[in-house]
């Protein structure tokens, strides 16, 4: 069948009544506001019920993918708008650097060195079976498909499907498990920004009182001349387009080199903000306004990701699988539980929370999670990993790019060596040049009493 725009129309509109259904269950099942389950997550999990995977009561397109590379593309574009560059968030985001490039490198390297030393003895595995953890995993369905392909093409049979397989199961521990892991943090009221006894709109969903509906934005146009959201749209979707030229621009001139549009869109995005302060507008777009429609595309970008999720069990290998996800399982859970209070602190929660979502499945199961106990994203978790992301692209990429090459070249347990190195050396950064949160409150004691005296 070809693709239409009505296409584009069913799919959104299916997927918007499922959204109107998960915010009507929110309200009113109390299982549904016990566990806090956002109208999105619920929508896509019908979705994936209801769809050709399952039992195909609704016909969506081959194209869902597709959205959710546009709806992340978006989300990060409207970051540099919304953000700003303080000392704050720059000293948060080294953290961030060093707590993110560390876990993805040590899932990386740890599960390489466990495929070789240990399932491939014990199931007898090709040594690359414990790379499709992190490919699943860390990397999601993207570093699924780029990887599990190329492997695939190098005579490795079933890489692809054993990494959407893991980016499935990745996926599914990523919403069971944050879900509780929010509930227990609610509970033990280590949010940022939640009361101990939630109120009743936060419960449900759904904000009763007239008066106590917050705005959505400002204005920055008369209508008159241009509606401000369709401003805002134009100003989002320009800065993902010349994304993607780029993305292709830099793929012409080397082929094996493929940067995700989000990172491309959020790199565009910080040269609009730039330009929009060098011509003396930097309030020309409204930041609330720009969240307003991030948190929209944030919204679709979860149910349409869930919805699209391919079911693949690989038979031969259940027995290892299902060791391998158990074991990916509890080093994103070692993470959560020990390494991010450490380095974030008192307000470790909502980056815990979120690099729990991004380890196991993806970014946009990650801020998915977020959502859950920072609604109104306040806590400025996705700054910082905007800003550090700026240094773990390389490191991404990279991966992505050099794991397919490590195994065709019979170079599997090098990568995998390397790649646990790094993470050690990166993950003890923070305490070697002193970024850790103890070592802020520090320098700020140091230079109050400077003030002071």
């Amino acid at each position: 069948m070809d693709y239409t725009p009505f296409t584009l129309l069913t799919d959104v509109g299916w997927i918007s009544l499922l959204l109107v259904i998960g915010n009507f269950l929110r309200r009113t099942v109390p299982l549904f506001r016990a566990l806090l389950l956002p109208s999105p997550i619920t929508a896509g999990i019908l979705g994936l019920i209801l769809g050709p995977q399952v039992l195909d009561l609704i016909g969506f397109s081959d194209q869902m993918g597709a959205y959710t590379t546009l709806l992340i593309a978006v989300i990060f574009a409207a970051m540099p708008y919304s953000m700003t560059f303080d000392r704050g968030t720059r000293d948060g985001a080294k953290t961030m650097w060093s707590y993110s490039v560390g876990m993805f490198l040590g899932q990386w390297g740890l599960f390489i060195l466990l495929g070789v030393f240990f399932f491939a003895p014990v199931w007898g595995t090709d040594d690359w079976f414990g790379m499709m953890l992190p490919v699943g995993f860390v990397g999601g369905f993207g570093t699924a498909a780029a990887v599990g392909t190329s492997l695939e093409d190098a005579g490795a049979v079933a890489a692809s499907s054993l990494g959407f397989t893991s980016a499935t199961i990745g996926t599914l521990a990523a919403i069971v498990g944050g879900v509780i892991f929010a509930a227990w943090g609610i509970r033990k009221n280590k949010t940022m920004s939640l009361p101990g006894k939630l109120p009743w709109d936060l419960r449900s969903g759904y904000i009763d009182n007239v008066h106590e509906r917050p705005s959505i934005g400002k204005a920055t146009t008369n209508a008159s001349a241009i509606e401000p959201i369709a401003l805002h749209a134009g100003i989002l979707t320009l800065t993902v387009l010349f994304a993607n030229y780029l993305c292709g621009w830099v793929n012409d001139l080397f082929p094996d080199v493929s940067i995700p549009l989000f990172a491309m869109s959020f790199l565009v995005g910080i040269a609009g903000k730039l330009l929009l302060t060098a011509v003396k507008k930097p309030d020309y777009v409204d930041k609330e306004t720009m969240g307003s429609i991030s948190g929209a595309s944030t919204d679709y970008l979860i149910a349409f990701g869930i919805a699209s999720i391919v079911p693949a069990a690989i038979a031969d290998y259940w027995v290892a699988l299902v060791v391998m996800f158990v074991l990916g399982t509890v080093y994103c859970a070692i993470f959560f539980f020990f390494i991010a209070p450490r380095f974030f602190g008192e307000n470790w929660l909502e980056r815990g929370i979120f690099g729990w979502g991004w380890a196991t499945a993806a970014v946009a199961t990650g801020i998915a999670l977020l959502k859950i106990v920072d609604p109104k994203m306040k806590s400025g978790t996705l700054n910082e990993y905007g800003v550090a992301y700026i240094g773990f692209a390389p490191f991404e990429i990279g991966m992505t790019i050099l794991a397919p090459i490590a195994v065709i070249a019979g170079w599997t347990m090098g990568l995998g060596v390397l790649s646990l190195g790094l993470a050690v050396v990166v993950l003890a950064l923070p305490w070697v040049l002193k970024w850790m949160p103890h070592h802020r409150e520090q320098r700020e004691d140091r230079e109050d009493a400077v003030t002071r005296g």
